[in-house]
């Protein structure tokens, strides 16, 4: 199972780098059923300027419209940052029985790091979860990211005083 957790993390990669193409943070999801990819989505929160356009809650939308039914059981979500609450409640309601995700989160993550939402057995649902498939991989595309960004407002910060 665990080349076949790389080969879908992969995946979810691609997604990732979808997203930062678009200036947004990059994290990919896809969802599996069956060794079959039924929904990948990339974060869109600034493209659409919606809260909840995570890449979980995108794939889960799109997973039910492809299979059309709310439920995903027997599915398996991969995604490259450790689901937050919201994402965690989307992965509950819809039944998914498995979470694969890459690199930990420790400001929001709920699948372990903060607190472990998908497994708590006070809730009707809990899902396997796997943790740190391609971490290295899914974090270094967080970090090139947010260092990006530090550089880009720096040296806007120097042009200003530069212009003054």
């Amino acid at each position: 199972m665990e080349n076949q957790d790389e080969q879908f993390m992969l995946e979810a990669i691609k997604e990732a780098k979808k997203a930062e193409l678009l200036d947004e943070v990059p994290i990919g999801a896809v969802i599996v059923k069956n060794g079959q990819i039924i929904a990948r989505a990339h974060n869109l929160r600034e493209t659409e300027q919606m809260s909840t356009a995570h890449a979980e809650v995108l794939a889960v939308e799109q997973a039910c419209r492809e299979t059309g039914f709310w439920r995903l059981e027997d599915t398996t979500l991969y995604v490259t940052l450790e689901p937050c609450p919201m994402c965690t409640g989307a992965i509950m309601l819809s039944r998914i029985k498995r979470v694969v995700y890459g690199a930990s989160d420790p400001k929001g993550g709920c699948a372990g790091t903060l607190m472990n939402l998908l497994q708590d057995d006070r809730f009707n649902h809990q899902s396997e979860v796997t943790k740190g498939v391609l971490e290295q991989e899914c974090g270094q595309l967080l970090s090139d990211f947010f260092r990006k960004i530090r550089d880009r407002k720096k040296q806007e910060k120097q042009q200003r005083m530069d212009l003054q």
